[in-house]
Order: structure tokens, then C-alpha cells, then sequence
């Protein structure tokens, strides 16, 4: 019996990317990137993504906010929305902003995170800021987390009520600010207090801290803002129907991020 067996066919050989449509593929790829990277290129805007990370927001609203002028405002959306960062809806006379999807967010936070890395201005700025007012305690979100499951704190969201409507941690108590000198009756002086905001950078929090010790309270920081500690995939509530996109997408998008981690863990 023969031992001979035919050769198997040759497939054939990879074709050979034309030169010239390799480099328009690989220009307009990288084009559209930049075209994000240059969206993203503006403090104001990053200002505006962290403010509709909170809440949806008119273009008034923004501006207030933000300080900046309606029609400055609105020309820096525009750009966010043509690179499809937000969207937009109208309802009677006003447009109401949203992002456009919780990956938005979750591109300001890496790129916060890594200028809080390798951008030694950001220290000199925040040391410029803080000269001559104190610093005070941070508590991570993982150390509120346990204080919330034994009781010990009041958890204190001093945003806007907007914003604590739109979404907030658990349990928390809504007083903004500017009413917490009048209301510092409805927190009980035997509880420790920990006060949270918009962000890390967040001013809000810092100048609570500071009114509540000046008041003989007990008190900290949360260091992570609401978006941060949901974009960790932790609980929230709310107080108002969630927008279809922006933090309800992210919301989401974070309790099937940590689906996957859990499965990974059992797994491994």
C-alpha cells in the first residue's frame, strides 16, 4: 500500500496592502481619535463633562455653574456634541445636556487620574489654592463603606439638590452648602459626619469640613466624588427618574464591570 499522500493545497498568499490606502485608513484613523483628544483639549469643557456628570443640566444651568457666559457655554457644547461626548434634547424653550454614555466619564476620570500622576502642576496649583486654609482628613471609599454598615457616620452630600435628586450615596442627607450654617441643627452633635461632593478637586466638601469643625463637629472628606464612587461600581439612589443615558448608562456599565471581576475572581 502506497505511503504517498497528495501535498495539501497552498492557500494563497496574503495580499499585500495597497501603500497609499494604508495610509488614508490609518490617517482618518487617527484623525478621529484627535478629533476626541481636541474636544476634550479644553478646561471648560472637561468642566461641563464633570457638571453633567452630576445631573442634566441646561445650557443656562451649565453656565451659571461654571461661570462662564451662556453663549461661551453653548459654543463649548456644540464642540462636545460633534464629537459626540453629549447629547442633547429640547423640552419647551430650553436644551437640556447629558453625556452621551458612561465611557465619557470614565475618559475624564483617566485622564484627571493621570495628570494627578505625572503633572507636577496640578500639585502646585492645589499647594497655591490651599496655602492658608487646612487640609482636612480624607476618608476612602471603601472606609465609608464600612462606617455606613456599623452606623457610625452621617454621610452628608452638600451639592446642589439637583444633583442629590439625579443621584446620591445611599442614605445620604442633602444639604447644599450655602444652607448648611442654618441647618447644622438637623445633624446630630453626637455623629460623626463625613461630606462629599463633585470630585477630588471638588472645593465643596473641603469648605463643609470646615464649617462643621468650626462648629465643634466631628467631620471628614469623602475623597472620591459621587461619579467616582459610582463609576466603582457601589450602590447609589435617587430621588428623581434617571436620565436614558449619562449616569444611568454608567450606573450600568459599572454593575456589569464588577459582574465580570466577580466571575474572573471565581474563576481563578
Amino acid at each position: 500500500m502506497s505511503r504517498f499522500r497528495p501535498a495539501p493545497p497552498r492557500s494563497a498568499a496574503p495580499a499585500v496592502p495597497d501603500a497609499r490606502r494604508l495610509l488614508e485608513y490609518k490617517t482618518g484613523l487617527y484623525e478621529q481619535f484627535a478629533r476626541l483628544g481636541r474636544a476634550l483639549g479644553s478646561g471648560p469643557r472637561l468642566e461641563l463633562l464633570e457638571l453633567l456628570a452630576q445631573a442634566e443640566r441646561t445650557v443656562e444651568e451649565l453656565a451659571r455653574l461654571s461661570g462662564l457666559s451662556v453663549a461661551n457655554a453653548s459654543q463649548h457644547l456644540q464642540v462636545l456634541r460633534r464629537a459626540r461626548l453629549v447629547e442633547a434634547r429640547r423640552e419647551g424653550l430650553h436644551t437640556h445636556y447629558r453625556l452621551a454614555g458612561p465611557k465619557v466619564y470614565l475618559a475624564w476620570q483617566a485622564l484627571r487620574d493621570l495628570g494627578r500622576e505625572h503633572a507636577a502642576e496640578l500639585d502646585r496649583i492645589a499647594r497655591a489654592y490651599w496655602q492658608d486654609r487646612q487640609r482636612w482628613d480624607e476618608v476612602s471609599a471603601e472606609e465609608l463603606r464600612r462606617r455606613i454598615a456599623r452606623g457610625e457616620a452621617i454621610v452628608l452630600d452638600v451639592r446642589p439638590r439637583e444633583e442629590f435628586d439625579a443621584g446620591h450615596l445611599p442614605g445620604a442627607r442633602s444639604i447644599p452648602l450655602a444652607e448648611l450654617q442654618a441647618r447644622l441643627r438637623e445633624l446630630p452633635k453626637a455623629s460623626p459626619v463625613i461630606a462629599y461632593c463633585r470630585s477630588p478637586y471638588c472645593v465643596l466638601a473641603e469648605e463643609a469640613v470646615a464649617r462643621l469643625r468650626a462648629a465643634g463637629r466631628e467631620a471628614w472628606r469623602l475623597l472620591p466624588g459621587f461619579p467616582d464612587w459610582q463609576a466603582q461600581g457601589y450602590p447609589v439612589e435617587r430621588t428623581e427618574p434617571p436620565a436614558p443615558e449619562g449616569l444611568a448608562a454608567l450606573a450600568s456599565f459599572s454593575r456589569r464591570q464588577s459582574g465580570r471581576k466577580a466571575k474572573a475572581r471565581k474563576g481563578g
